[in-house]
């Protein structure tokens, strides 16, 4: 009997599956897109417009979408990766000749009744289609120079259309979650060490280039260096959105100052609050405490994603579900990093919290492949 046969004959069906989803996981994601919604009520002044309402129905719609997502086969969707992966590419090419500008950027496709982006369904197409491949090519195979030029060039590819609408921060998680999952597939550590090692002389070259006749950077592009590295030497310029969240990050404390009593946030001085620094609108309200269990519940999501893909005896299942695990870390390890300073600021928004369509339907879609791969594995 084939594999497939065995999967097939062992995992539940019809709406029986629905009693195999991994329960845990969907409390966890409901329980933060509820933490989602408290925040965006209270940056409106303790209104539901203009932000919590529209983010309750897009979480309803993307629940759907999970479930039905979820209810189909893991073999269809291991067959459909490299038709997502094209699909993107040719929405990001899209995007190019119809795609709306926002914020100085062109990222977004309009189709009515929202605002697509493409280079959100990329992050999840990369990591099916990345899955798929190292499910398809032997395992002894994985670390030979051809076999890994090969995934690099698909996570290349991307990485560059995304990078020209522009979108640093997209780019930078395209080709990191790319780099993790041809890590977690087997590749050899030593091209990882290549790449670490080129980074890292790259960077030092930038640095020691400054005020040379060889300078590889604008003098403007280091005052952002420079800015991001002490943001008080221009508080009312590049610096203000980072002193700012760190104002109102500071002045929560431990316990916060209580719900809707965020000056920060009420009085504007917060950029962005509704999306890339609503974090710190919850650290304000709530405190280190509400900040720490927004964190614990995503780090929940990750311990169910890693015991669900070591129980699947499938590779490609197992690869799936720690690239969607991976991806979400990312996207709240970027924006927490950001908002705090420790990092650039880069416009990644919290997942499930930040106000926003395109980011929740696709998170929504992605724990769908989540879920299929946890129902559909052999019992």
């Amino acid at each position: 009997m084939s594999y497939l046969e065995y999967s097939v004959k062992t995992t539940p069906s019809g709406w029986r599956k629905v009693l195999y989803l991994n329960w845990p996981i969907v409390i966890l994601l409901t329980a933060i897109a509820c933490v989602g919604f408290l925040m965006l009520y209270s940056v409106a002044g303790g209104s539901f417009s203009p932000w919590a309402e529209p983010q309750m129905k897009r979480y309803l719609l993307g629940l759907a979408v999970m479930f039905i997502v979820a209810l189909v086969p893991i073999w269809f969707w291991r067959n459909m990766a490299v038709v997502a992966y094209l699909v993107s590419l040719a929405l990001l090419l899209a995007v190019e000749f119809f795609g709306t500008v926002g914020m100085g950027a062109q990222r977004w496709i309009d189709i009515g009744f929202m605002r697509l982006q493409p280079s959100e369904l990329m992050k999840i197409a990369l990591v099916m289609v990345l899955a798929a491949y190292y499910d398809w090519l032997p395992i002894k195979k994985t670390s030979h120079p051809f076999w890994v030029l090969l995934p690099v060039l698909i996570i290349l590819l991307p990485t560059g259309m995304v990078l020209t609408q522009p979108d640093l921060g997209t780019a930078l998680l395209l080709m990191i979650s790319g780099g993790l999952m041809m890590f977690l597939a087997g590749v050899h550590w030593a091209y990882f060490g290549g790449v670490i090692a080129a980074g890292i002389g790259t960077v030092a070259a930038v640095f020691e280039s400054r005020g040379t006749d060889w300078q590889l950077l604008k003098d403007y592009q280091y005052k952002r260096i420079d800015t991001f590295l002490d943001p008080s030497q221009d508080p009312l310029g590049a610096g203000y959105h980072i002193t700012q969240a760190k104002i109102a990050m500071g002045s929560g404390g431990w316990t916060g100052r209580g719900f809707m009593q965020g000056t920060q946030s009420r009085l504007n001085f917060l950029p962005e609050k509704h999306t890339d620094f609503i974090f710190n609108t919850l650290a304000e309200e709530f405190g280190f405490i509400g900040g720490f269990s927004l964190l614990v519940l995503y780090v929940l999501i990750l311990v169910f994603c890693v015991i669900s893909a070591l129980q699947n005896k499938d590779r490609f299942s197992s690869l799936l579900i720690l690239g969607v695990g991976l991806t979400l870390f990312l996207f709240f390890a970027v924006n927490m990093s950001m908002v705090m300073g420790l990092a650039p600021v880069v416009g990644v928004p919290l997942p499930l919290v930040s106000y926003g369509g395109s980011a929740m339907l696709v998170l929504m879609l992605a724990f769908g492949l989540v879920q299929s791969a946890h129902i559909h594995r052999p019992r």
